[in-house]
């Protein structure tokens, strides 16, 4: 077994052990798999967390707590070795990474997100970074946006795009446990590589054309975003719903800093804690340009379909993003809460 086949083992072995391990056991469990020196990234206002007691502690527990029956579906799954990274320790490291559902029942509070009758779906993205056979990091987004608006709660305008269209990829097994074929990875990584620094990159500030999106994007483009932002189920929509609005408000928007850049196969794969920055000059989602400087946490997930990306599932943290502008979203959540409550 190879090396990025091994790791993609690694990671389904620990996710089914901290799924599986009751409340008392979850500690026991997190420190058989992760080392002491571990890093967890998480969304706001989680933040990061040193260690596997204080994930336990501090994340997993307190959110089996308040969803008993949280089970775990998976929609995305890959590894690779990055070709970026923002930390000369980690250059070239080896990720896996992985997307889908939470599904269960809130019976109680998780951050002070009230508990719902409703069945939950709450949509996760996690990226696990190894240094030699250990997971040294993992990067993660829960979308809190959307988890909100499942329980009743908007803290932002209705979305341009379709709320809650989070599906697995469209007639392609993107759970990828076999070894893929190095050509296909070679080919969807160039194609990345180019978009993400060349087209995005590109922008002149005017004129949505200058990046290229075309080039890279099929006119039938399904492209997933966060709570807030919404589905889009055509370029058109794409660059109408999302991207127009997007930039208006950060024109100066720049991928600066990624953590990882890799694929497997078809699917490409990146993450960036403050990967993008941009400065606040427009409107965005109700809120008027603040002009601050800003750095933007997102993690995506592209699948090339010949010689064009024909889905793309986005994570922005917008929980970070709108505390930038100073907006706390949890705080409006809760103030929502107690005045509906």
């Amino acid at each position: 077994m190879n090396r990025n086949q091994s790791n993609k083992a690694q990671v389904l072995d620990y996710w089914a052990a901290t799924d599986s391990a009751p409340i008392e056991e979850m500690a026991t469990v997190t420190a058989r798999y992760l080392p002491e020196n571990f890093r967890w990234k998480g969304p706001a206002p989680l933040g990061e967390i040193r260690g596997p007691a204080a994930l336990a502690e501090q994340v997993l527990i307190p959110l089996k707590q308040a969803i008993p029956n949280l089970t775990r579906q998976t929609h995305l799954f890959m590894g690779g070795q990055s070709v970026n990274h923002v930390g000369e320790d980690a250059r070239d490291a080896f990720w896996v990474a992985g997307s889908g559902y939470l599904h269960g029942t809130a019976t109680g509070e998780f951050l002070g997100i009230p508990a719902t009758e409703r069945p939950l779906r709450i949509r996760w993205i996690e990226f696990i970074r190894f240094s030699g056979e250990e997971m040294v990091e993992s990067q993660l987004i829960y979308d809190f946006v959307d988890w909100f608006e499942q329980v009743g709660i908007a803290v932002l305008p209705p979305s341009r795009g379709i709320a809650h269209v989070y599906p697995a990829a469209t007639g392609f097994d993107s759970v990828l446990r076999d070894a893929q074929p190095a050509q296909d990875t070679e080919l969807t990584l160039q194609l990345g590589h180019s978009l993400l620094y060349g087209g995005l990159n590109g922008f002149d500030q005017d004129n949505l054309s200058s990046m290229g999106m075309a080039d890279y994007f099929h006119p039938n483009l399904k492209w997933y975003g966060p709570g807030g932002i919404g589905a889009c189920l055509s370029f058109s929509e794409f660059e109408q719903w999302h991207q127009q609005p997007w930039l208006v408000a950060f024109p100066d928007r720049k991928v600066v800093g990624l953590e990882s850049l890799f694929a497997e196969g078809r699917l490409l794969a990146c993450s960036g804690v403050a990967g993008v920055r941009a400065t606040h000059t427009g409107p965005y989602l109700g809120q008027p340009a603040t002009g601050v400087s800003l750095e933007i946490s997102g993690i995506d997930f592209w699948l090339r379909s010949g010689e064009q990306f024909t889905e793309n599932w986005v994570f922005v943290d917008m929980i970070d993003l709108f505390a930038q502008m100073g907006i706390d979203l949890f705080a409006r959540m809760a103030s929502y809460r107690d005045r509906d409550g």
